[in-house]
């Protein structure tokens, strides 16, 4: 069924002709459930595998929930609406109620993509971020990705305690209204991305453990608890649909899989993808997105278009700020590090990790540079940290603005995170909005991550790591969007859209196709890179993020980019100033 009339699912409520509804609910571990709809209680019939099927005379707006034998009552795993938060009943919902003003959008070319993190309760809601589109459209975005927006218990919360997967949370406004801002973002012309947290529920309201036990593989413990089975038919078509779901009801344009290393088997992931790739064709461009610790390029060879890559944001952090513990003990040797990932792709490929002890990685200088998603700055990278310190707190200015050119030069898909742009120094905490007795327990967690880090050896040092659960935590974590009277920011921003036009012109139309020609390390602060683009120009950055020049060699051509006026001729001559980044443009002769 198109997107334009919703997407017709194995679970939950769908609405019939008629004016009735049908009410299915996979309840294994129990023999007996009970449909209460508004004032109205209906048995519901068993069905063979552990379903439970009910059909009522209800429509738009009905509430909703299932009765199990021990008197508990809970919302519908599938529910496409609360009505309130994560514990209150479940609504029906119209999926043809919405009149798409731009249902002939058919998306944009993955090699265009330079993606846009944000949270959407920092920006105020679907309706707060829609007002901000034609802000990020001027910028050179062409990507909205959204964090997380299932259903999650309170107001606050990064999204990855979500425990309803199809139902948008209230706190941020109503499918419709999350439907009209996808439909803003067409008209603009720019994709809208969702991240999807498919290897765990959240702590508060995941009620399938009380009815469907074997939805988990109690044999396989992860920091969530027990593992999500996805071995079992149901698991696997719950998840799949809920991909199919996002992407042809509500018309988004791709989906990023959060943290599938904790996927098993991950053979799920390759089913998943090609049941998206082989939906009904209406024409529209969808990409597939997926963040991997493991490095695995295998899934990057079939239905996914590229994969979030921690190894260039690591060494670029390392090489920013000299930081070296917990991940960062991996790339103590950023610079060599680094040009093998702009070479080709991972810089780890199957060699050990120092900081696990174990191989990281395999072999992924076949796959394009499209295949990697690079920042400077995510959600994770800044948001892990105890106090959410942007760079702009922790590294020299000169040198983040040298590798911001780095970043949104290279063929590869750049990212940026809210407020980058304009080099916020708004904190990004982790933020909670749980019951006291599990805000509690994420609070005395939080600080206990910390413990092993130098800075917080001290427990009193510690105790000032802010509560995940205060409000002014969250309050904390929004971007200052009105940051004119801050010193450096119209630099900063001016900087981004420099530097976005400049790909958008030359870059961009290059990159199907293009190859590395090589990359080396410039000391040990730097890279130089090559890249011969589809016509056959070669793109050659070089940046050296440290506080002494370098020596370079081969730079040479037309310059596209210099952080500094000399810094071409410099580097011609075969001398990087420090804290400067560099982009030359060769065309192919004739």
């Amino acid at each position: 069924m198109s997107a334009r009339y919703g997407f017709a699912k194995s679970f939950g409520a769908e609405l019939l002709d008629g004016g009735t509804v049908r009410f299915r609910f996979w309840a294994p571990s129990v023999e007996a459930v009970t449909l209460e709809l508004g004032d109205d209680a209906l048995p519901m019939q068993r069905e063979t595998g552990g379903w439970f099927v009910a059909t009522a005379p209800c429509g738009d707006g009905a509430r909703y929930r299932f009765r199990l034998p021990d008197g508990l009552a809970v919302p519908d795993p599938a529910s496409r609406r609360q009505a309130g938060d994560v514990h209150d009943p479940s609504v029906v919902v119209d999926p043809r109620a919405y009149q798409w003003r731009h249902a002939d959008w058919k998306g944009r070319p993955w090699h265009e993509a330079v993606v846009y993190e944000l949270h959407v309760g920092a920006f105020g809601g679907f309706a707060g971020v829609e007002k901000r589109l034609p802000e990020l459209k001027a910028l050179g975005v062409t990507a909205v990705e959204l964090m997380p927006i299932a259903d999650f218990p309170g107001q606050h919360n990064w999204g990855y305690d979500g425990v309803l997967p199809y139902a948008p949370d209230a706190a941020y406004g109503t499918p419709d209204e999350l439907k009209h801002l996808i439909d803003a973002a067409h008209g603009l012309g720019l994709m809208m991305f969702l991240d999807v947290v498919y290897n765990h529920f959240g702590p508060d309201g995941a009620y399938l453990h009380a009815y469907a036990k074997t939805f988990f593989d109690e044999s396989k413990h992860t920091p969530w608890g027990a593992a999500i089975d996805f071995t079992r038919p149901e698991v696997r078509t719950y998840f799949t649909e809920n991909a199919l779901f996002w992407l042809l009801e509500y018309r988004f344009d791709g989906l990023r899989f959060d943290a599938v290393h904790a996927i098993s088997p991950p053979e799920f992931l390759d089913h998943m993808a090609a049941r998206v790739r082989a939906r009904p064709d209406d024409g529209r461009q969808i990409h597939l997105v997926l963040e991997h610790e493991g490095n695995v390029a295998s899934h990057l060879a079939r239905d996914f278009d590229a994969q979030w890559t921690d190894d260039v944001h690591h060494c670029l952090h390392v090489l920013l700020t000299g930081e070296r513990e917990g991940y960062y003990e991996d790339f103590q040797d950023a610079a060599r590090l680094l040009a093998r990932a702009m070479a080709e792709g991972f810089a780890y490929q199957g060699e050990v990790s120092p900081h696990s002890g174990k191989p990281r990685g395999t072999p992924s200088a076949a796959l394009p540079t499209t295949a990697f998603v690079i920042c400077l700055q995510n959600h994770d990278q800044i948001g892990n940290r105890a106090f959410g310190e942007r760079l702009t707190r922790l590294a020299d200015r000169q040198a983040l603005r040298a590798a911001t050119a780095l970043l949104l030069l290279a063929p590869f898909i750049p990212m940026l995170f809210m407020g980058e742009e304009w080099g916020s120094e708004r904190p990004f905490l982790f933020f909670t909005d749980h019951n006291p007795e599990l805000a509690e327990l994420v609070r005395k967690g939080r600080r206990e991550e910390f413990k092993k880090f130098a800075a917080f050896s001290d427990p009193g040092k510690r105790e000032r790591i802010p509560d995940p659960n205060a409000p002014e935590t969250f309050d904390a974590s929004v971007p200052d969007f009105d940051p004119a009277s801050k010193s450096g920011t119209a630099e900063t921003l001016a900087l981004h859209r420099e530097l976005l036009a400049l790909r958008r012109q030359h870059v961009i139309p290059r990159i199907p196709g293009a190859r590395s020609a090589g990359a080396v390390p410039l000391g040990r602060s730097g890279v130089c890179a090559r890249w011969t683009m589809s016509d056959g120009a070669v793109l050659i950055i070089a940046a050296n993020l440290g506080a002494e020049p370098v020596e370079v060699e081969g730079c040479a051509g037309p310059a596209l980019f210099e952080t500094g006026r000399g810094t071409a001729e410099a580097a011609m001559n075969g001398t990087l100033p420090a804290h400067s980044t560099v982009a030359f443009l060769r065309e192919r002769p004739g």
